[in-house]
């Protein structure tokens, strides 16, 4: 089989890739790797020029400064149909059996071509309007736009593929889609892992009860639950759990002296061997990785939580629920959850050890399973041969 693998991105360079195409990107790359170690010819179409800053940088600004909303020109058709011809240029010269785009509806909009389209995602753009911040205040031009590309997409594509249950349902119920082509194939980890399950019992064995050691990973403090998490270990301490947490990918937004039981750590770039290597020992070191996110269209840093033996503790919104199995994993929580719903689970859990280290075990095997690239991508080459 060989795939004609479409992103509007560069997937080998980390820095061209933006804030908000950051978890999008990173799954590109890991995609990419997994299908080529199948023996999968890949040819890479990507790194597509954005035309037209002529026509769309004055729309941008009427809509910024007078009308205070937000117009993205990727959804302008003129740019997709543009991205769609770039793409074609390209995939007449080439040999190839299926069209994978592993991005979102952006490139492949209105492109014509002879081979099968399959799209690979986290979620429908429309379902994440309203719901992430980035598209909560869009101009009525682009929210048409949007649900016009994706339903020009979605209509030409063979098979859709989402990463959770609510993704495949959000897209079905917006667009109308048949369900007969639609398929959930969770993703796997924006990290490598070459543990066994021997290691991981080992590491296990080697955290000690106290304190309780909580993570929390995300670069946007409020809509991961930040706020909630230091809360919740607030909260524990008083209890009279000592408890620590530590915050990586941005700073806690707080009008008060940060507790000396928080540690922030910023931003740290897993791009580097550095960076990997610190990400790495604290995730070993957790005891939970805490994310109680208000909007969550997936989240790989639950898969690699539980590569290393971590269970998590999050929202049941989005996707999360797709990844997280109550008390097998981790556990989720309502979104009008009390802290002292979080707290009394932690505690009964921390004092109840031997609990808590059956879930670490069992979060490992979840990640062996079926949270990991390798897994994933089978199941997407099976639905690829069967498709062709």
């Amino acid at each position: 089989m060989k795939i004609a693998y479409i992103t509007t991105y560069d997937i080998s360079n980390t820095s061209t890739w933006s804030k908000n195409q950051v978890g999008l990107a990173g799954a590109g790359s890991y995609i990419a790797k997994s299908l080529a170690s199948q023996s999968i010819e890949l040819d890479y179409i990507g790194c597509l020029n954005k035309n037209f800053s002529l026509l769309t940088r004055p729309k941008w600004s009427f809509y910024r400064n007078l009308l205070h909303k937000d117009y993205y020109r990727w959804a302008e058709p003129l740019v997709l149909r543009d991205y769609a011809y770039q793409i074609s240029e390209k995939l007449f010269r080439l040999n190839s059996d299926i069209v994978l785009c592993p991005e979102n509806a952006v490139p492949i909009a209105y492109l014509e071509c002879k081979q099968p389209i399959v799209l690979w995602t986290d979620s429908t753009l429309a379902g994440l309007i309203n719901f992430y911040p980035y598209l909560s205040n869009l101009s009525k031009e682009t929210e048409t736009n949007i649900y016009a590309m994706e339903k020009a997409a979605l209509d030409r594509c063979k098979l859709v593929i989402l990463s959770s249950e609510w993704a495949a349902e959000t897209a079905i119920n917006i667009y109308g889609l048949n369900p007969c082509k639609v398929k959930v194939v969770p993703w796997g980890a924006n990290i490598g892992c070459d543990r066994t399950s021997d290691q991981i019992r080992i590491l296990v064995e080697s955290r000690v009860s106290s304190p309780c050691k909580l993570l929390f990973v995300g670069v946007d403090w409020y809509r991961k639950g930040g706020d909630l998490a230091l809360e919740i270990a607030k909260s524990l301490n008083l209890m009279g759990l000592n408890t620590e947490l530590t915050v990586v990918g941005c700073q806690p937004m707080t009008n008060e002296p940060l507790p000396g039981f928080i540690k922030s750590l910023g931003f740290i770039d897993k791009s580097s061997q550095e960076g990997k290597d610190q990400i790495n020992k604290l995730l070993r070191e957790s005891h939970f990785l805490i994310l109680p996110s208000r909007a969550e269209s997936y989240g790989h840093v639950f898969c690699e939580a539980n590569s290393f033996g971590v269970p998590c503790l999050a929202t049941n919104t989005g996707g999360i629920p797709t990844i997280i199995k109550e008390n097998i994993n981790g556990k989720t929580f309502a979104l009008e959850a009390n802290i002292s719903d979080y707290c009394n689970y932690i505690v009964f859990i921390m004092e109840n050890y031997s609990e808590y280290k059956k879930m670490a075990i069992s979060s490992f095997e979840e990640y062996q399973s079926r949270l990991n690239w390798d897994v994933a991508t089978q199941t997407v080459k099976q639905l690829m041969t069967e498709l062709l």
